[in-house]
């Protein structure tokens, strides 16, 4: 099959977890098909990146992503008068839509399938369906997340009114917009249960539901890390860009790491990630104790030293990458239930689950305070990593998807 697979962020490096999903479903696609790239792109995206994606494309094009807060005013002002959903009107780029028409009209072989990875690719899927006559070019959707939810619940959460209305606004647009295009595709595929439960809930016509593939690793090509005894890092690693994990670290920040310092005054809390907020610096944890590093490139350094990984997600929708990655590192760690949701573990085996601030405290205290349950915690999750999310195997639920129809 020649698949056209289009992504609005580029899957590499791999340093988020939509690029870590894009990335090894595009490979293991790649192994049987055709695979034709369209992707937008960032300043920080570099040639070498491309590069490493040519490996396993026959093209790769990019359009340039624009952003900016004078057209994100714009697009808020369109949302408000059409009902269309903010992030979806912002995504709309008409060079993406001429590069696609350009793609589909000009070759000399069809396109067999389009691949819309991320609901905000969905609009270029169905427009590059528009383009075709017989026969139509089949539409698969990858469901990374209920989007709709990341909204509901950052305006749970939110004290700002005004912000907590915008997002609940969102939240409205997205549930129905999310349940409309998802029962217009050929194919959709979710990363999560929870997720299509939560878009599939009230929808008419149904959602379609073509099988549940969880987000991946590559475990054969990284080893568990060879960690510092002495460290005494309890670590935060996300893009801090996005909000549920700025919100959620600044909830640990302001209400469980004090607690911490209380009973283990060397413990150091370490933020990597774009973008941090202001407000972790406001929260009066010591200089010695609070170690924030913006973006990095290579965080190994900083985790060989860490005794406990922390993902105090209270938002948020699909699942956190970075969790496969501690326990595919080895890494102990503290999660929320929602930090964990759309996760197979075991509570007390591989992970620590923990939702109240005390209680939160108390079990990154257990890992910094018991050299043995570190060890143990950080070893079952490296072999339920291997056993339960590794690429090369779980991806192969995407070939029914892919059979001719």
């Amino acid at each position: 099959m020649r698949i056209l697979f289009l992504t609005q962020v580029l899957p590499y490096p791999l340093d988020a977890g939509p690029k870590t999903r894009a990335y090894y479903v595009l490979r293991y696609l790649a192994q049987q098909h055709e695979v034709t790239l369209v992707s937008f792109v960032r300043a920080t995206d570099t040639p070498a990146a491309l590069d490493h994606l040519r490996q396993y494309c026959a093209a790769v094009h990019t359009i340039p992503m624009p952003r900016s807060r004078v057209k994100d005013v714009g697009f808020l002002l369109e949302s408000l008068v059409t009902g269309q959903p903010f992030i979806i009107a912002r995504d709309r780029v008409d060079a993406m839509q001429k590069l696609l028409s350009d793609l589909v009209t000009a070759g000399e072989q069809p396109f067999d399938v389009v691949h819309a990875d991320q609901l905000w690719m969905a609009p270029y899927a169905q427009f590059v369906q528009s383009r075709r006559s017989a026969p139509l070019v089949r539409a698969v959707l990858d469901q990374h997340n209920a989007v709709y939810m990341i909204f509901q619940r950052l305006a749970e959460s939110e004290r700002n009114p005004v912000k907590r209305a915008l997002a609940q606004l969102e939240a409205h647009k997205l549930a129905a917009y999310e349940r409309r295009v998802c029962a217009e595709f050929d194919r959709v595929a979710w990363v999560t249960q929870e997720d299509y439960d939560f878009v599939a809930q009230g929808a008419s016509p149904a959602v379609r539901n073509d099988g549940v593939i969880p987000i991946c690793v590559d475990t054969a090509s990284t080893p568990p890390l060879k960690r510092n005894p002495a460290g005494k890092r309890v670590t935060f690693l996300g893009g801090l860009h996005y909000p549920p994990n700025a919100q959620g670290l600044c909830w640990f920040a302001e209400h469980i790491f004090p607690r911490i310092l209380a009973e283990c005054p060397d413990a150091v809390l370490t933020a990597i990630g774009k973008q941090p907020p202001a407000a972790l610096n406001t929260y009066g944890i010591p200089e010695a104790n609070l170690e924030v590093t913006g973006y990095v490139e290579d965080p190994l350094p900083y985790l060989v030293d860490s005794s406990v990984f922390i993902v105090p997600l209270l938002a948020g929708g699909g699942m956190r990458v970075k969790i496969l990655d501690a326990w595919r590192w080895g890494l102990p760690m503290v999660s929320t239930t929602v930090g964990a949701e759309g996760i197979r573990y075991r509570d007390g085996e591989n992970i620590l689950i923990a939702d109240a601030p005390d209680e939160f405290a108390a079990r990154v205290l257990q890992l910094l305070k018991d050299a043995n349950l570190n060890r143990t915690v950080g070893e079952a999750g490296r072999r339920w990593v291997e056993q339960a999310y590794d690429w090369r195997t779980v991806y192969r639920a995407w070939d029914p998807i892919y059979a001719p129809a």
